[in-house]
């Protein structure tokens, strides 16, 4: 029986009457014009009926995972261009059909009852242009995200999109997809298959996803992980600001560690940089709060299988579910960049080395994962909490419905206390930061020294 677990939040589907409302969020005004369940195009069979959680997405954190894509004016103007998407998200379900369920909590079960995915249809009074100058008012491009971040009520829904168009021609189009049925591999394998069917006639069958972790991993009615995370209703305690690290920056700060002799260049990915020095600006806010330098800690998940096990695997198939542990680094009162830097990237190495010591699908794996989760679990509450969600490296920019790849990839606002969701930049090489804090911490974080630096 569980034990206790919040839900995730999905926009209730409402009446007719009110599909055309309008919402002003500071320069842009949104016109809801239509919003409707989608379903599968072929039925679920019975005998796939119903799909068991994991453990680890027992553990995964109470929210949505937002995502927005925005693509440029399309050459052809098709007219039907939301009726094909449409018509593909249904194909796309038959395939990864768990998302057109519905969660039962009692039984850590999603009923593949085809009950369907949210799909609004939406309009903006600006063009895509004009929101991208203005791309750091993150309010505008939550705006283009359909469901929620965090939960208050129980609907169990495991997908919501939205599709808006701009007075250009130019699309956005938004995810929000449970953490309890998956992560962003999750995320970026629907995207891709939405994508392939919605400009090639091409089928996709019952196959092709890895649909085992719950035989891996069994649920066992565990609480969700909420250390660091903050509630729903204390969201205009927090503000998510967005800094960004081009490419010169990552070199800058990667010559300023290598400099006083820490860190092997080989290993200072750009994540690698960028985690650490928003980091140590956190600290200085739980200094300037507290009057006292009080232990710090960095919560990142690590992905499971990596790159050379995923290409020695004898299953290819794409993975549904969550599929990571946490790695849980205590920095004491460590508060220079180049030591917090050398720590974190040691700690980073030495997990993932950990982790290929031992088989995929070993039991020596899956109490590795239950240790990183206890150890979570059982921080302090007098720790300074700060959390780490790497998205960099996923093929978002990449993703081609038909009418040209991404501009710019956005992921709205971030439901942690502390933390930070990195992003690859458009070009690349460099990161966009959406870095969560309390309104009062802002002041002190934006006097630190490095974040003036390097973030823009």
């Amino acid at each position: 029986m569980t034990m206790s677990l919040m839900s995730y939040i999905h926009t209730p589907i409402i009446s007719s009457m009110n599909l055309h409302r309008v919402n002003t969020i500071t320069a842009m005004k949104l016109e809801i014009q239509s919003r409707k369940l989608i379903k599968p195009s072929v039925s679920t069979p019975l005998t796939l009926r119903h799909y068991k959680i994991s453990l680890i997405d027992e553990f995964a954190p109470t929210m949505n995972l937002p995502l927005v894509l925005f693509f440029p004016p399309s050459l052809d103007n098709n007219p039907t261009l939301v009726v094909q998407l449409e018509e593909s998200l249904k194909k796309t379900l038959t395939n990864l059909y768990p998302l057109a369920g519905r969660y039962m909590e009692d039984i850590h079960t999603v009923d593949c009852n085809d009950q369907g995915v949210e799909f609004i249809q939406a309009r903006a009074d600006i063009t895509i242009q004009e929101l991208l100058i203005k791309k750091t008012n993150l309010h505008l491009v939550n705006e283009l995200i359909p469901s929620k971040l965090l939960a208050s009520d129980l609907n169990n829904a495991m997908l919501a999109t939205q599709v808006t168009t701009f007075q250009c021609g130019g699309l956005a189009l938004g995810v929000s997809s449970a953490h309890r049925i998956g992560d962003v591999s999750t995320m970026i394998t629907f995207l891709n298959q939405w994508a392939t069917l919605t400009h090639k006639d091409t089928k996709l069958g019952f196959g092709g996803i890895d649909f085992t972790s719950s035989s891996m991993f069994p649920a066992q009615g565990l609480l969700p992980l909420d250390v660091g995370f903050r509630k729903l209703e204390s969201n205009g305690d927090y503000v998510t600001k967005k800094l960004s690290f081009d490419e010169n920056a990552i070199s800058n700060m990667k010559t300023k560690v290598t400099m006083n002799g820490k860190g092997n260049t080989h290993q200072l990915f750009k994540v690698r940089l960028v985690s650490p020095l928003i980091c140590k600006a956190f600290i200085g806010v739980d200094y300037a709060t507290y009057g006292d330098l009080r232990t710090s800690v960095l919560v990142q998940p690590v992905a499971l299988r990596q790159k050379r096990e995923k290409i020695a695997s004898l299953n290819p198939k794409s993975p549904l579910g969550n599929h990571w542990g946490l790695i849980v680094t205590e920095s004491g009162t460590t508060k220079e960049f180049e030591n917090l830097t050398d720590l974190l990237v040691g700690s980073v190495t030495k997990t993932i080395k950990d982790y290929s010591k031992v088989g995929h699908d070993s039991s020596e794996r899956k109490q590795m994962v239950l240790n990183s989760f206890s150890d979570a679990a059982n921080i302090p509450d007098t720790t300074n909490v700060t959390w780490l969600a790497s998205w960099c490296k996923f093929p978002f920019y990449n993703v081609n419905f038909g009418f040209g790849k991404p501009l710019w990839v956005g992921c709205g606002f971030v439901p942690f206390k502390r933390g930070m969701m990195l992003l690859d930049d458009a070009k690349g090489n460099g990161v966009e930061a959406y870095v969560t804090m309390g309104v009062k911490d802002v002041p002190y974080f934006e006097q630190d020294d490095d974040i003036k630096a390097f973030a823009t």
